[in-house]
This record gives structure tokens, sequence and C-alpha cells, in this order.
């Protein structure tokens, strides 16, 4: 494991472990030597990051070359990534990807894992929906197999990333791994015609992920079946009381989402009510959990009495963490067009930013508090900065909250309730 790889697990672990409320892997390997893991790709930077923590295997990460420079290839080799050229690119993708292939066989030949994006790219927002897939990680198997003369064991395996909402803070996650696949069971098929078992391999691969995540076929009905899912309160979106294990919310969003793509006919006649009411609430500046949360979830005393008794760690957090994240903030949401890669990017800049501002602690208070303070004040600011943006969504609540009942909303409370009933007459849950 080298150095950056090891550091960014470290810090991850505890930070990732404060940014998501609930994290669930199903089927989590207990080995992990000369495997390729094929993994969607809906979250950007978000999504190298929760497989190396949570899913525990150590591995090395295809990444589109385009994001290596002379600044970032030295930092970014020791974080275990290599690049891998597409045809935007603009280069010989032909024969700069015949030297990452052999360099990826050399790492499953050496016993350690590979991790493939492969459908290539990331949406533009979040989306639940699998793209199709690149012949990349099938190939590598099999040129590290011919390079070893088909003597060692190359496995494929498969991993869905399950997101509630990747760019929410406090959303959940569960990771879904597949059974392995032997390449070596495929030798004399391979041999036969390589083409043929590459491009079998590949779409059963793409039918293993679309079995482990929730998928829809259409790329303009993802919007629709969120929304679905979302009056519903039922399934993976992110909203207050989902306190259903996410185990049972993925089996329930995916019954929705299968019977979608099953029968897309019967929920259209809903599609135009549906579009009118959230470009009513768009139009507002407010959202269906708004709305939701003003009339069923509003704050109890006991939330207001923690608020109160955790004020003191509050102000501790906003003075080592809010102020500069508002500053990241305004940064990224400027500066990255794509708001798939917003809550990634937010993520690990406050993470290095606040990490060496904060780093000069150890340098000022041991010899106040003694080294064993100064690395339990230095641990206690993440926590901290979790406790200050709590608050800061308790008080944002609170105005939203008020902001809604000062307007006139008994039409939409009744469009919405009317909308709820009609979803549960034709849904499967």
């Amino acid at each position: 494991m080298r150095l950056l790889y090891f550091l960014f697990y470290v810090v991850l672990n505890y930070t990732l472990r404060l940014y998501f409320r609930k994290v669930k892997v199903k089927n989590k390997p207990k080995y992990f030597s000369s495997t390729i893991y094929v993994c969607n790709h809906p979250a950007a930077f978000m999504d190298p990051l929760v497989l190396s923590i949570f899913n525990r295997a150590i591995v090395f990460f295809m990444t589109r070359s385009d994001v290596f420079t002379a600044f970032t290839k030295p930092i970014f080799w020791t974080a275990h990534m290599i690049p891998i050229y597409r045809k935007q690119d603009g280069v010989d993708t032909k024969a700069k990807n015949f030297e990452i292939f052999k360099k990826g066989s050399d790492i499953l030949l050496g016993k350690r894992s590979l991790l493939i994006f492969s459908e290539g790219v990331t949406d533009d927002v979040f989306v639940r929906r699998l793209k199709p897939l690149k012949k990349g990680a099938v190939r590598i198997g099999f040129t590290a197999l011919e390079a070893c003369d088909w003597k060692q064991d190359i496995f494929l395996a498969t991993v869905a990333c399950n997101y509630s909402n990747p760019e929410k803070f406090q959303s959940d996650l569960y990771l879904k791994n597949s059974k392995k696949i032997r390449l070596n069971d495929f030798r004399e098929a391979y041999e036969s015609n390589s083409n043929k078992v590459i491009q079998e391999l590949t779409v059963r691969l793409e039918q293993m992920l679309k079995d482990d995540m929730i998928h829809v076929d259409d790329l303009d009905s993802c919007e629709f079946t969120e929304q679905i899912m979302m009056l519903q309160r039922r399934g993976m979106p992110a909203y207050k009381e989902n306190n259903n294990g996410i185990e049972l919310r993925w089996e329930d969003a995916k019954k929705i989402t299968e019977d979608f793509n099953e029968r897309p006919d019967k929920y259209e006649p809903l599609r135009q009510n549906f579009t009118t009411y959230f470009s009513y609430l768009k139009s507002k500046k407010i959202s269906d959990n708004d709305i939701f949360d003003t009339y069923n979830n509003q704050p109890s005393r006991l939330d207001y009495i923690k608020q109160i008794l955790l004020f003191p760690v509050t102000l501790f957090g906003i003075l080592h963490c809010a102020l500069f994240y508002f500053a990241i903030k305004s940064y990224v949401e400027k500066n990255f067009a794509r708001p798939v890669f917003w809550g990634s990017t937010k993520l690990v800049m406050i993470m290095l930013i606040l990490g060496l501002l904060n780093l000069s602690f150890f340098f000022l208070l041991p010899s106040h508090i003694g080294v064993l303070g100064t690395i339990v004040y230095f641990l206690f600011i993440p926590f901290a900065g979790f406790t200050a943006y709590k608050f800061m969504t308790f008080m944002q609540g609170l105005l939203k909250s008020k902001k809604i009942k000062k307007m006139d909303v008994s039409d939409l409370l009744e469009v919405r309730s009317s909308l709820v009933k009609k979803i549960k007459e034709i849904t499967p849950v």
C-alpha cells in the first residue's frame, strides 16, 4: 500500500463515516487478490472514495487520463491511480491503452486488484441508471492470463453503488458485491473466438450490475421515478424520516423502478401533474421535503434541548470548519459546471484545506495541553464541524417552515395528497 493511499484511507475512513448517515455493504469480499472490480459510476469522485474505504479491498483505480497533469501525476501514482485513455482525449488510445493494459496485467499477476468504472463517464447530475459498459475490464483480465500462460487465477466481479443522494450530507449508501467470475474457465472459448467471449462477458457484467443497483431504462424518466419515490416516501431517496433499513429501502426502490421499466404506460398519465407540481415548488425555491417536513416533521422539544446543550460544540465547529465551508462551497459551485462533482469535490477540499489549516494546532497546543490533548483536540474538529452543520440545517428547516406557513399552500397540499393517492394505487409497494 503506497503512502498517500494509506493516509487517504485513514483520514477518509473517519470523514466518510461522518458524511454518510448509514452505510451497508452486501457480500463484502473476504480476499481481493487478482480481481478486477467493475463498478457503476453515478457520483464522479465520490465513487472511488467510498469503494476504497467501505469495500475493504486495496485496489488500483483506472482513472480518466485528462486529470493527470505534470503536477497531479506523482500524487495520483501514490494514491494507486492509473490513467485510462478515451477517444475524446485526443490521443492514440490504442497505443496508449496497450501500455495501460500491460500495467493492469502486471498488477493482477502481482496478486493485487483493479477497480474500473466501465461506463467511462459520469452523467452531469446524479441519476439512477447504468450506461453501456466498455470492454476494457474483460480485455485486461485476458491480457493478464495470456501473460502468465493461464497459470494464475484471474477474477471479475461487480460492485454496485447505490446512494440515497451522494450530494447530500448525512445521506445513505448501499454497496452490493457480486459473486466472482473466474476468467480461466473461458480459456477454450476465448482461444476459439476472443471477441465473442469479451463481448458476452461484458454484457454479463452489465446485467450483474443492473441486478444489484437501481436502474431506470429511460434517461428522461430518471427524475420522474425519483419524484414518485419522494412523494411516496419509499425507496432510496434522501428524506428525514427514512428510518427503515437501507436494504429494505433498496428493495422498495428496485420494485418501483422495475415496475416502471416494464409498464411505463401506466405511469404516463401522472407525468404532467408531477411536472406542474415540482415546477411550482422550484419557482418558490422550496422542495417537496420542505412541504412535507413543515406539516409532518416539526422539531420536538428534545430537538431544541439538544441544540441548546450542543451550542458550545457548534461554536467550536463554526470557528474551525463552517467559515471555510462557505468559501469552499462557493468556489466549487462556481468553477465546476457539472453538479455531480460538487459533493465529492467539496468533501475532499474541506478535508485537505481544513486538515492543513488545523494542523497548526499540533505545533501550538502541545506545550499547553500535551500531545494526547492535542490529538484529541484535532480529532474533535470533524465532529464539531458535523455538529455545526446539523445546527445550520436545523435553523434552515425552521426558517423554511416559517416561510411555508406564511404562504397559502392549501391547494398545493391537496394536489400533493391527490398525487400520493394515485401513486399508491399503481406502484407495487
